[in-house]
């Protein structure tokens, strides 16, 4: 019984969270996920993704778009979420939670998207409990160029006004976002040649309650792999960011994440990514132990050639 009771309560804390993050993450304009989100290749119709915490399964329609997510924490507990598209957008999104094989209709949501094109593009965003309340409306507005340019989120409780302004200063945009008047975060994007090798270089900046906080710095390669990243925080004594740490990134020939290795003031750590892959042309790795932690994660996949249906998976 006092096991039970306490399964119970963590579920319930998973709940309030998984809620929270999805109410501040429906600030951000609408995506379509594809497989190599998820670092897969070629036609994968399915993918289990295996832990030491939980299972979860991602499917794909035949062009590599995500429709289906499903979260395992047992066998009568686990989340479903569905991507629904016209046209190659995304009209809606249900996440459905099951808790002891019932639908939790206080928790599940619906998010549904319409766009209208008339001037310029406007995307709407509507959120709905599967009791039919009225949650949440988002207005993702659009300049002729396709640049986002405000987001009008409309609650029982009143409405949030994201502002969105672009700079562009030698060669860099500076993407800003004020919510109701007060800078939220900065996003600056430019070029850098370091050794003959050409990267992306991105800033972002975040605010607390309209002063300087945190910011990363990310450094990324033409194949869109993140090669270093500097992470700062605020000195208000300096009136400056001040570097806090370094992560670098390596990896191998077949492209994969090899290593990460991390440095601060104080200390410097290592880790180590081993792959094993399945008989499938182009491979995706099914496989990967994290070292020294010695973490692991395994996948199991499932494509939609014929002659590579089968499953490719890790023996126990």
């Amino acid at each position: 019984m006092v096991k039970n009771y306490f399964r119970h309560c963590f579920l319930k804390i998973q709940l309030v969270v998984m809620i929270l993050l999805v109410m501040s993450l429906n600030g951000q304009e609408p995506r379509v996920f594809n497989t190599s989100d998820f670092q897969l290749v070629g036609k994968v119709k399915r993918c289990l993704v295996i832990t030491d915490y939980g299972k979860e399964s991602f499917e794909f329609d035949p062009e590599g778009v995500l429709t289906k997510v499903t979260t395992l924490y047992s066998d009568t507990d686990y989340d479903i979420t569905y991507y629904r598209y016209s046209g190659g957008l995304l009209t809606e999104k249900r996440l459905e939670n099951y808790r002891e094989d019932s639908l939790d209709r206080q928790t599940s949501l619906a998010h549904i998207y319409s766009i209208d094109t008339l001037l310029n593009k406007v995307v709407k965003e509507s959120v709905y409990s599967y009791q039919r309340e009225f949650l949440d409306q988002f207005q993702y507005k659009y300049d002729g160029s396709g640049n986002l340019m405000a987001i009008i989120r409309t609650t029982n409780e009143g409405i949030d006004d994201t502002q969105i302004s672009y700079d562009t200063l030698r060669g860099e945009v500076t993407k800003t976002f004020n919510v109701n008047g007060i800078t939220e975060r900065s996003v600056r994007t430019g070029e850098k040649n370091e050794k003959g090798q050409l990267l992306s270089v991105e800033l972002e900046k975040i605010f607390l309650k309209g002063e300087p906080y945190k910011a990363t710095e990310s450094f990324t390669d033409t194949l869109g792999r993140k090669i270093r990243e500097f992470k700062f925080d605020y000195d208000n004594g300096k009136s400056s960011f001040v570097k806090t740490e370094e992560i670098n990134y390596e990896y191998g020939e077949q492209g994969f994440l090899k290593a990460k290795i991390q440095k601060s003031d104080k200390q410097e750590s290592r880790q180590e990514f081993i792959y094993q892959f399945d008989g499938h042309n182009p491979p995706n790795w099914i496989k990967m132990i994290i070292t020294p932690d010695n973490r692991y994660t395994t996948r199991r996949i499932t494509y939609y050639e014929e002659d590579t249906s089968k499953t490719a998976e890790e023996e126990n």
